[in-house]
């Protein structure tokens, strides 16, 4: 029997190779029109819709977190030292100015006092001898100005005793107790105002600089409060005095006031690498149940424009200073060059290109969800290898396949 050509045999495995092939690039066509088609599905969540021009008031603002404070306060302390005796207010009490707050035990001070009073008496009898002797008395004078400066600094001692209020307000602190130890300052208040005006109180030294250290007793207006907020660099840049604002109350539900910018820090702060500028409100009233050192919110206008042709910002396209809208009209879309004013919060003012009535598109697009490339992982069976295939989704990823080859 004549054998078999070797022709003859491989014809059959070629056959099987080549239905194989056929089988697998089918499967991969099926495979791709069932991604394409989830492709498809998932594009479709991106909706083009008009909106009309507007007219009206295009705002634009900047917010910052704050706190609330008292508009003037000070910080009274004894001018003398010595051991409290008396004190004469609780935290809570309203005061008027010059109203006694606490003493200590003048004994000392009037010792001191009595002491320079009679050394003032003994120089100014060395002043008559020297006349009556006919002798030269500028040193008996100089003597004798000596001896009133001690007098003087005595009889402010004995003043500096007595502690009163520098201004009118509320105690909103007490430092101390009675029989302690109270060590004298030669600046015993200090006061902070928008009004620009610095309190002064008997015997007791003012500085105009905020009421940051402590006093035996400390005051404050609670009728006169404040909103003090710290402000990004690039936000405050925008902000000016008189710029109108609105405070909203964190522990007071739905609670809103509105306020001015009174002033802006002209020095910056820095903390953890972020650098903010304080700015100073002031109430245009002030809300019941508001107190000195509630968390508000501040948002400050820094832009208004009243009648103003705008749309939503998401109409505009911007290449570097090109603005451009797409306008629908009669099913027609026409991309039109156009000029823009105030960027607000919610929309953009148009200066030139649209009237109001017109229709523009946005173009939402929605989150895309599922397959979007193909047949993922390590390629398809027979050693066909993934990639460089046509969108969506860039062909059949992956690649490397295992499959026998054929002999």
């Amino acid at each position: 029997m004549p054998a078999p050509r070797l022709g003859s045999l491989r014809r059959p495995s070629v056959a099987v190779n080549a239905a194989l092939v056929l089988v697998l690039v089918a499967g991969a066509f099926w495979g791709y029109e069932i991604v394409s088609g989830a492709d498809t599905g998932t594009a479709a969540a991106a909706s083009v819709r008009s909106v009309p021009v507007q007219q009206g008031t295009v705002t634009a603002s900047v917010t910052a977190d704050g706190s609330l404070e008292s508009a003037a306060s000070a910080s009274a302390s004894f001018t003398t030292g010595g051991t409290v005796t008396s004190i004469s207010v609780r935290v809570g009490d309203k005061v008027r100015k010059g109203q006694v707050l606490a003493e200590v035990d003048p004994a000392p001070a009037r010792r001191t006092l009595a002491a320079a009073e009679a050394d003032l008496d003994a120089a100014r009898d060395a002043v008559d001898r020297a006349e009556d002797a006919g002798s030269d008395t500028s040193a008996a004078q100089n003597e004798v100005t000596q001896a009133q400066l001690a007098v003087d600094e005595a009889e402010a001692a004995v003043t500096g005793t007595t502690l009163k209020a520098p201004m009118a307000g509320t105690v909103v602190a007490v430092n101390g107790t009675l029989g302690s130890s109270s060590s004298g300052s030669s600046s015993s208040s200090s006061s902070s105002s928008s009004a620009g005006g610095a309190p002064t109180g008997s015997g007791a030294s003012t500085s105009s600089s905020s009421s940051s250290s402590t006093g035996f007793v400390d005051l404050a207006d609670l009728t006169k409060l404040q909103v003090t907020a710290a402000f990004a660099e690039a936000d405050a840049t925008r902000l000016k005095e008189k710029q109108a604002a609105t405070v909203t109350w964190n522990a007071l539900s739905g609670t809103e006031q509105s306020a001015k910018v009174v002033a802006v820090d002209p020095q910056a702060t820095t903390a953890d690498n972020v650098v903010t500028y304080g700015v100073t409100l002031s109430l245009d009233k002030v809300p019941t149940g508001a107190k000195p050192g509630q968390t508000v919110s501040v948002s400050v206008v820094t832009g208004e424009v009243t009648d103003a042709v705008y749309v939503n910002a998401a109409a505009l396209t911007t290449v570097g200073t090109r603005h451009t809208v797409t306008v629908l009209a009669g099913g027609v879309q026409e991309v039109r060059a156009v000029e823009v004013g105030l960027e607000g919060d919610q929309a953009t003012q148009i200066t030139s290109g649209l009237t109001p009535g017109e229709q523009v598109v946005i173009v939402a697009t929605g989150t895309t969800t599922g397959t979007t490339g193909g047949f993922p992982g390590g390629g398809l069976p027979g050693g066909l290898t993934g990639g460089g295939g046509a969108p969506p989704g860039g062909g059949f990823t992956g690649g490397g396949g295992t499959g026998r080859g054929t002999r």
